[in-house]
Protein backbone atom coordinates (compact mmCIF):
# COMPACT_ATOMS: atom_id res chain seq x y z
CA UNK A 1 0.00 0.00 0.00
CA UNK A 2 1.38 3.45 -0.82
CA UNK A 3 2.37 5.51 2.20
CA UNK A 4 4.13 4.45 5.37
CA UNK A 5 3.83 1.03 6.90
CA UNK A 6 0.83 0.76 9.15
CA UNK A 7 2.54 0.07 12.45
CA UNK A 8 5.53 2.37 12.05
CA UNK A 9 4.52 5.65 10.43
CA UNK A 10 7.47 7.79 9.44
CA UNK A 11 8.19 11.11 11.11
CA UNK A 12 7.24 14.29 9.30
CA UNK A 13 9.89 15.26 6.79
CA UNK A 14 12.01 18.25 7.77
CA UNK A 15 11.91 19.45 4.16
CA UNK A 16 9.87 18.38 1.10
CA UNK A 17 11.51 16.46 -1.75
CA UNK A 18 13.22 18.65 -4.34
CA UNK A 19 10.78 17.88 -7.15
CA UNK A 20 7.22 17.12 -6.03
CA UNK A 21 4.39 16.42 -8.40
CA UNK A 22 1.63 18.32 -6.63
CA UNK A 23 -1.50 19.85 -8.18
CA UNK A 24 -1.91 23.50 -9.10
CA UNK A 25 -5.63 23.73 -8.33
CA UNK A 26 -7.37 21.26 -6.01
CA UNK A 27 -11.15 20.90 -5.77
CA UNK A 28 -12.24 19.44 -2.43
CA UNK A 29 -15.81 18.51 -1.55
CA UNK A 30 -17.21 17.11 1.68
CA UNK A 31 -20.60 16.50 3.27
CA UNK A 32 -19.59 18.40 6.39
CA UNK A 33 -18.54 21.87 7.55
CA UNK A 34 -15.07 23.36 7.46
CA UNK A 35 -13.92 23.88 11.04
CA UNK A 36 -15.58 22.57 14.19
CA UNK A 37 -15.51 19.15 15.81
CA UNK A 38 -15.47 15.62 14.47
CA UNK A 39 -15.40 15.35 10.68
CA UNK A 40 -15.41 19.15 10.45
CA UNK A 41 -11.94 19.13 12.05
CA UNK A 42 -10.71 16.58 9.51
CA UNK A 43 -11.98 18.80 6.69
CA UNK A 44 -10.22 21.86 8.09
CA UNK A 45 -6.90 20.07 8.59
CA UNK A 46 -7.16 18.61 5.09
CA UNK A 47 -7.66 22.06 3.56
CA UNK A 48 -4.76 23.45 5.57
CA UNK A 49 -2.41 21.16 3.64
CA UNK A 50 -3.44 22.51 0.24
CA UNK A 51 -3.89 26.12 1.37
CA UNK A 52 -0.45 26.27 2.98
CA UNK A 53 0.92 24.48 -0.09
CA UNK A 54 -0.54 27.19 -2.30
CA UNK A 55 -2.72 24.95 -4.46
CA UNK A 56 -6.21 25.07 -2.93
CA UNK A 57 -8.50 26.01 -5.79
CA UNK A 58 -11.88 25.65 -4.09
CA UNK A 59 -13.57 23.71 -1.29
CA UNK A 60 -17.28 22.89 -1.33
CA UNK A 61 -18.90 22.15 2.03
CA UNK A 62 -22.10 22.76 3.95
CA UNK A 63 -20.71 25.57 6.08
CA UNK A 64 -17.49 27.40 6.98
CA UNK A 65 -16.61 27.87 10.65
CA UNK A 66 -12.95 28.83 10.55
CA UNK A 67 -10.94 31.99 9.88
CA UNK A 68 -7.53 30.82 8.64
CA UNK A 69 -8.54 29.89 5.09
CA UNK A 70 -10.12 32.79 3.15
CA UNK A 71 -13.86 32.46 2.62
CA UNK A 72 -13.30 33.19 -1.08
CA UNK A 73 -11.77 29.71 -1.40
CA UNK A 74 -14.73 27.96 0.19
CA UNK A 75 -18.16 27.64 -1.35
CA UNK A 76 -20.58 27.21 1.51
CA UNK A 77 -23.84 25.39 0.79
CA UNK A 78 -25.36 26.41 4.09
CA UNK A 79 -28.39 27.95 2.38
CA UNK A 80 -29.19 25.17 -0.04
CA UNK A 81 -32.45 24.34 -1.86
CA UNK A 82 -32.55 20.80 -0.43
CA UNK A 83 -33.77 22.42 2.79
CA UNK A 84 -37.20 22.44 1.16
CA UNK A 85 -37.44 18.67 1.73
CA UNK A 86 -35.92 18.65 5.22
CA UNK A 87 -39.19 17.17 6.48
CA UNK A 88 -38.19 13.80 4.98
CA UNK A 89 -36.67 11.08 7.15
CA UNK A 90 -32.91 11.40 7.57
CA UNK A 91 -31.77 8.75 5.00
CA UNK A 92 -33.74 10.48 2.24
CA UNK A 93 -32.80 14.01 3.25
CA UNK A 94 -29.12 13.21 3.70
CA UNK A 95 -29.08 11.32 0.41
CA UNK A 96 -30.52 14.36 -1.33
CA UNK A 97 -27.95 16.65 0.30
CA UNK A 98 -25.06 14.42 -0.74
CA UNK A 99 -26.31 14.26 -4.32
CA UNK A 100 -26.70 18.03 -4.40
CA UNK A 101 -23.11 18.44 -3.16
CA UNK A 102 -22.01 16.04 -5.90
CA UNK A 103 -23.90 17.99 -8.55
CA UNK A 104 -22.30 21.28 -7.49
CA UNK A 105 -18.81 19.73 -7.46
CA UNK A 106 -19.32 18.17 -10.89
CA UNK A 107 -20.20 21.58 -12.33
CA UNK A 108 -16.99 23.04 -10.88
CA UNK A 109 -14.94 20.21 -12.37
CA UNK A 110 -16.54 20.72 -15.77
CA UNK A 111 -14.99 24.20 -15.97
CA UNK A 112 -11.55 22.69 -16.46
CA UNK A 113 -9.95 24.86 -13.76
CA UNK A 114 -8.90 21.96 -11.50
CA UNK A 115 -6.21 19.32 -11.85
CA UNK A 116 -6.99 17.20 -8.74
CA UNK A 117 -10.26 16.21 -7.07
CA UNK A 118 -10.59 15.01 -3.46
CA UNK A 119 -13.92 13.89 -2.00
CA UNK A 120 -15.54 11.21 0.19
CA UNK A 121 -17.26 7.95 -0.66
CA UNK A 122 -20.98 8.42 -1.16
CA UNK A 123 -20.51 12.09 -2.07
CA UNK A 124 -19.00 12.07 -5.53
CA UNK A 125 -20.26 9.62 -8.19
CA UNK A 126 -21.29 12.28 -10.74
CA UNK A 127 -18.07 14.21 -10.07
CA UNK A 128 -15.88 11.15 -10.60
CA UNK A 129 -17.47 10.56 -13.99
CA UNK A 130 -16.44 14.09 -14.94
CA UNK A 131 -12.86 13.51 -13.74
CA UNK A 132 -12.63 10.37 -15.86
CA UNK A 133 -13.82 12.18 -18.98
CA UNK A 134 -11.40 15.04 -18.41
CA UNK A 135 -8.41 13.01 -17.18
CA UNK A 136 -8.36 14.71 -13.77
CA UNK A 137 -6.76 12.60 -10.99
CA UNK A 138 -9.15 11.75 -8.17
CA UNK A 139 -8.76 10.85 -4.51
CA UNK A 140 -11.67 9.38 -2.56
CA UNK A 141 -11.56 9.11 1.22
CA UNK A 142 -13.21 6.10 2.89
CA UNK A 143 -14.56 7.07 6.36
CA UNK A 144 -15.04 3.47 7.53
CA UNK A 145 -14.70 0.28 5.45
CA UNK A 146 -15.64 -1.09 2.05
CA UNK A 147 -19.41 -0.96 1.70
CA UNK A 148 -19.54 -4.77 1.90
CA UNK A 149 -17.23 -5.03 4.91
CA UNK A 150 -14.61 -7.77 4.83
CA UNK A 151 -16.69 -10.36 3.02
CA UNK A 152 -15.24 -11.91 -0.12
CA UNK A 153 -18.71 -12.54 -1.52
CA UNK A 154 -21.95 -10.84 -0.73
CA UNK A 155 -25.15 -12.80 -1.11
CA UNK A 156 -27.94 -10.78 -2.61
CA UNK A 157 -31.43 -11.80 -3.57
CA UNK A 158 -32.09 -12.07 -7.31
CA UNK A 159 -35.81 -11.63 -6.77
CA UNK A 160 -36.88 -8.04 -7.24
CA UNK A 161 -39.10 -6.58 -4.55
CA UNK A 162 -42.67 -5.98 -5.74
CA UNK A 163 -43.23 -2.39 -6.85
CA UNK A 164 -46.85 -2.32 -7.95
CA UNK A 165 -48.06 -1.11 -4.56
CA UNK A 166 -45.45 1.64 -4.16
CA UNK A 167 -46.73 5.17 -4.67
CA UNK A 168 -45.08 7.56 -7.09
CA UNK A 169 -44.05 9.70 -4.10
CA UNK A 170 -42.32 6.71 -2.50
CA UNK A 171 -40.57 5.92 -5.78
CA UNK A 172 -39.31 9.50 -5.90
CA UNK A 173 -38.10 9.26 -2.30
CA UNK A 174 -36.30 6.00 -3.02
CA UNK A 175 -34.29 7.71 -5.75
CA UNK A 176 -32.85 9.99 -3.08
CA UNK A 177 -31.33 7.11 -1.12
CA UNK A 178 -27.66 6.23 -1.49
CA UNK A 179 -27.67 2.71 -2.91
CA UNK A 180 -24.82 0.22 -2.53
CA UNK A 181 -24.01 0.35 -6.23
CA UNK A 182 -23.21 4.06 -5.94
CA UNK A 183 -20.37 3.36 -3.49
CA UNK A 184 -19.07 0.40 -5.50
CA UNK A 185 -18.92 2.47 -8.68
CA UNK A 186 -17.13 5.29 -6.87
CA UNK A 187 -14.47 2.83 -5.64
CA UNK A 188 -13.85 1.74 -9.23
CA UNK A 189 -13.76 5.24 -10.72
CA UNK A 190 -11.41 6.78 -8.13
CA UNK A 191 -7.69 6.75 -8.92
CA UNK A 192 -6.66 6.51 -5.25
CA UNK A 193 -8.60 5.40 -2.17
CA UNK A 194 -7.59 6.78 1.22
CA UNK A 195 -8.06 4.17 3.95
CA UNK A 196 -7.70 4.95 7.64
CA UNK A 197 -6.53 1.63 9.11
CA UNK A 198 -5.24 -1.85 8.37
CA UNK A 199 -8.71 -3.27 9.00
CA UNK A 200 -10.22 -0.85 6.51
CA UNK A 201 -7.55 -1.70 3.93
CA UNK A 202 -8.21 -5.42 4.32
CA UNK A 203 -11.89 -4.96 3.45
CA UNK A 204 -10.73 -3.70 0.06
CA UNK A 205 -8.00 -6.30 -0.39
CA UNK A 206 -10.44 -9.18 -0.01
CA UNK A 207 -12.56 -7.59 -2.72
CA UNK A 208 -9.60 -7.67 -5.12
CA UNK A 209 -8.41 -4.07 -4.97
CA UNK A 210 -4.69 -3.73 -5.82
CA UNK A 211 -2.27 -2.34 -3.25
CA UNK A 212 -1.33 0.58 -5.47
CA UNK A 213 -4.89 1.90 -5.31
CA UNK A 214 -4.92 1.99 -1.48
CA UNK A 215 -3.19 4.75 0.47
CA UNK A 216 -2.92 4.60 4.26
CA UNK A 217 -3.92 7.92 5.82
CA UNK A 218 -4.41 7.74 9.62
CA UNK A 219 -5.99 10.67 11.41
CA UNK A 220 -4.26 13.24 13.60
CA UNK A 221 -4.76 14.86 16.98
CA UNK A 222 -3.99 18.22 18.57
CA UNK A 223 -1.42 17.18 21.18
CA UNK A 224 -1.53 20.62 22.79
CA UNK A 225 -5.27 20.48 23.39
CA UNK A 226 -5.27 16.80 24.39
CA UNK A 227 -2.62 16.45 27.08
CA UNK A 228 -2.01 14.21 30.10
CA UNK A 229 -3.68 15.29 33.30
CA UNK A 230 -3.35 14.24 36.90
CA UNK A 231 -4.42 10.65 37.49
CA UNK A 232 -7.49 10.47 39.74
CA UNK A 233 -7.05 8.74 43.09
CA UNK A 234 -10.05 6.57 42.28
CA UNK A 235 -9.76 4.16 39.34
CA UNK A 236 -11.79 5.84 36.62
CA UNK A 237 -12.64 4.11 33.36
CA UNK A 238 -14.08 6.32 30.63
CA UNK A 239 -16.02 5.48 27.49
CA UNK A 240 -15.98 8.44 25.07
CA UNK A 241 -18.16 8.42 21.98
CA UNK A 242 -21.78 8.13 20.94
CA UNK A 243 -23.55 5.61 23.17
CA UNK A 244 -24.60 3.19 20.44
CA UNK A 245 -24.29 -0.56 19.95
CA UNK A 246 -21.83 -0.21 17.06
CA UNK A 247 -19.30 1.35 19.43
CA UNK A 248 -19.77 -1.45 21.97
CA UNK A 249 -21.40 0.48 24.82
CA UNK A 250 -23.54 -2.55 25.70
CA UNK A 251 -20.40 -4.66 26.15
CA UNK A 252 -18.72 -2.03 28.30
CA UNK A 253 -21.75 -1.84 30.59
CA UNK A 254 -22.07 -5.61 30.93
CA UNK A 255 -18.36 -6.02 31.70
CA UNK A 256 -18.48 -3.24 34.28
CA UNK A 257 -21.56 -4.75 35.93
CA UNK A 258 -19.86 -8.15 36.24
CA UNK A 259 -16.75 -6.74 37.92
CA UNK A 260 -18.30 -4.65 40.70
CA UNK A 261 -14.91 -3.08 41.48
CA UNK A 262 -14.53 -1.25 44.78
CA UNK A 263 -13.33 2.38 44.72
CA UNK A 264 -13.83 2.63 40.96
CA UNK A 265 -16.17 4.45 38.59
CA UNK A 266 -17.18 4.49 34.96
CA UNK A 267 -17.77 7.73 33.07
CA UNK A 268 -19.83 7.70 29.87
CA UNK A 269 -18.98 10.74 27.74
CA UNK A 270 -21.15 11.07 24.65
CA UNK A 271 -24.70 11.49 23.41
CA UNK A 272 -27.02 8.81 24.81
CA UNK A 273 -28.98 7.22 21.95
CA UNK A 274 -32.24 5.39 22.53
CA UNK A 275 -30.68 2.02 21.74
CA UNK A 276 -28.31 2.37 24.72
CA UNK A 277 -31.00 3.07 27.32
CA UNK A 278 -32.10 -0.56 27.86
CA UNK A 279 -28.47 -1.53 28.58
CA UNK A 280 -28.05 1.34 31.00
CA UNK A 281 -31.10 0.11 32.85
CA UNK A 282 -30.10 -3.56 32.80
CA UNK A 283 -26.46 -3.11 33.83
CA UNK A 284 -26.71 0.00 35.94
CA UNK A 285 -24.49 0.50 38.96
CA UNK A 286 -24.31 3.51 41.23
CA UNK A 287 -20.65 4.07 40.30
CA UNK A 288 -21.61 4.92 36.69
CA UNK A 289 -21.75 8.57 35.69
CA UNK A 290 -23.54 9.51 32.46
CA UNK A 291 -21.85 12.74 31.39
CA UNK A 292 -23.53 13.04 27.99
CA UNK A 293 -22.28 15.00 24.99
CA UNK A 294 -19.57 17.58 25.75
CA UNK A 295 -17.56 20.05 23.69
CA UNK A 296 -14.46 19.62 25.84
CA UNK A 297 -13.77 15.86 25.85
CA UNK A 298 -10.13 16.55 26.71
CA UNK A 299 -11.16 17.58 30.23
CA UNK A 300 -12.79 14.20 30.85
CA UNK A 301 -10.17 12.05 29.15
CA UNK A 302 -7.28 13.75 30.96
CA UNK A 303 -9.06 13.19 34.28
CA UNK A 304 -9.42 9.42 33.79
CA UNK A 305 -7.36 6.28 34.33
CA UNK A 306 -8.18 4.15 31.26
CA UNK A 307 -10.25 4.47 28.10
CA UNK A 308 -12.57 1.56 27.25
CA UNK A 309 -13.72 1.61 23.63
CA UNK A 310 -14.52 -1.86 22.20
CA UNK A 311 -16.00 -0.62 18.92
CA UNK A 312 -17.24 -3.14 16.40
CA UNK A 313 -16.86 -0.97 13.31
CA UNK A 314 -14.89 2.22 12.64
CA UNK A 315 -12.54 3.64 10.09
CA UNK A 316 -10.08 4.96 12.63
CA UNK A 317 -11.81 6.31 15.71
CA UNK A 318 -10.74 9.87 16.48
CA UNK A 319 -11.24 9.31 20.21
CA UNK A 320 -8.49 6.67 20.27
CA UNK A 321 -6.01 9.35 19.15
CA UNK A 322 -7.37 11.79 21.72
CA UNK A 323 -7.26 9.30 24.59
CA UNK A 324 -3.70 8.30 23.66
CA UNK A 325 -2.66 11.96 23.60
CA UNK A 326 -4.05 12.25 27.15
CA UNK A 327 -1.75 9.34 28.13
CA UNK A 328 -4.56 6.85 28.69
CA UNK A 329 -4.01 3.14 28.15
CA UNK A 330 -6.90 1.83 26.10
CA UNK A 331 -8.99 -1.31 25.99
CA UNK A 332 -10.13 -1.34 22.40
CA UNK A 333 -10.48 -3.42 19.24
CA UNK A 334 -8.52 -3.69 16.04
CA UNK A 335 -11.73 -2.53 14.35
CA UNK A 336 -11.29 0.87 16.05
CA UNK A 337 -8.02 1.56 14.20
CA UNK A 338 -4.26 1.26 14.59
CA UNK A 339 -3.35 3.72 17.33
CA UNK A 340 -3.10 1.05 20.04
CA UNK A 341 -0.69 -1.87 19.82
CA UNK A 342 -1.58 -4.80 22.03
CA UNK A 343 0.45 -4.86 25.22
CA UNK A 344 2.20 -1.56 24.48
CA UNK A 345 -0.34 1.29 24.49
CA UNK A 346 -3.23 -0.81 25.71
CA UNK A 347 -5.05 -4.11 25.37
CA UNK A 348 -6.72 -5.27 22.15
CA UNK A 349 -9.88 -7.37 22.52
CA UNK A 350 -12.24 -8.89 19.98
CA UNK A 351 -15.52 -7.03 19.39
CA UNK A 352 -18.29 -8.33 21.62
CA UNK A 353 -15.97 -10.30 23.93
CA UNK A 354 -17.34 -9.20 27.30
CA UNK A 355 -15.10 -11.62 29.20
CA UNK A 356 -11.99 -10.14 27.58
CA UNK A 357 -13.14 -6.58 28.26
CA UNK A 358 -13.81 -7.40 31.91
CA UNK A 359 -10.45 -9.18 32.28
CA UNK A 360 -8.61 -6.22 30.73
CA UNK A 361 -10.31 -3.69 33.00
CA UNK A 362 -9.57 -5.84 36.04
CA UNK A 363 -5.94 -6.25 34.97
CA UNK A 364 -5.35 -2.50 34.67
CA UNK A 365 -7.32 -1.86 37.87
CA UNK A 366 -4.92 -4.13 39.75
CA UNK A 367 -1.71 -2.88 38.12
CA UNK A 368 -1.31 0.91 38.31
CA UNK A 369 2.33 0.61 37.22
CA UNK A 370 1.17 -0.90 33.89
CA UNK A 371 -1.31 1.95 33.52
CA UNK A 372 1.57 4.42 33.81
CA UNK A 373 3.79 2.50 31.37
CA UNK A 374 1.08 2.13 28.74
CA UNK A 375 -0.08 5.69 29.19
CA UNK A 376 3.41 7.07 28.62
CA UNK A 377 3.80 4.86 25.55
CA UNK A 378 0.44 6.06 24.21
CA UNK A 379 1.36 9.73 24.52
CA UNK A 380 4.73 9.09 22.91
CA UNK A 381 3.13 7.21 20.00
CA UNK A 382 0.79 10.02 18.97
CA UNK A 383 3.39 12.76 19.44
CA UNK A 384 5.82 10.86 17.22
CA UNK A 385 3.35 9.60 14.62
CA UNK A 386 -0.17 11.03 14.72
CA UNK A 387 -0.17 14.82 15.02
CA UNK A 388 -2.00 16.92 12.43
CA UNK A 389 1.42 17.79 10.99
CA UNK A 390 1.96 14.09 10.31
CA UNK A 391 -1.50 13.89 8.75
CA UNK A 392 -0.88 16.79 6.36
CA UNK A 393 2.52 15.43 5.33
CA UNK A 394 0.97 12.07 4.49
CA UNK A 395 -1.88 13.77 2.64
CA UNK A 396 0.57 15.61 0.39
CA UNK A 397 2.20 12.24 -0.36
CA UNK A 398 -1.24 10.91 -1.31
CA UNK A 399 -1.84 13.83 -3.66
CA UNK A 400 1.54 13.32 -5.26
CA UNK A 401 0.80 9.61 -5.68
CA UNK A 402 -2.52 10.35 -7.40
CA UNK A 403 -0.95 12.92 -9.70
CA UNK A 404 1.76 10.49 -10.77
CA UNK A 405 -0.78 7.70 -11.38
CA UNK A 406 -2.62 9.67 -14.06
CA UNK A 407 0.41 11.21 -15.80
Amino acid sequence: MPGETLNAPAAVRSAPPVARTLPRHLLYSIFARIGGSGLDTDAFETLRASYRGGFLGKAIAYDNRQKEIPASLIRSLRWHPVRLISFLDRPYYYGAKKKYLDWIASRHLATGRYDLFHSWSGDCLRSLKVTKRRGIPSVVEIPTWHRDGGKEKVRRSKIAAPTENISSFQRWKNRLLLQRKRFIEEYKLADLLLVLSQKAANTFRVRGFPEEKLFYLPRGVDVERFRPGKRPRKFRAVFAGALIRRKGIQHVLEAWHRLNLPDAELWLVGFVHEEAKPYLKEFWRDNIRVVGFVRDPENYLSASTVHVFPSQWEGSAKVTYEAAACALPQITTREAGDVVRNGIEGIIVKPGDVNAIAAAVEHLYGHPEIVEQMGAAARRRVVENFTWDHFRARLLDAYETAMRMVR
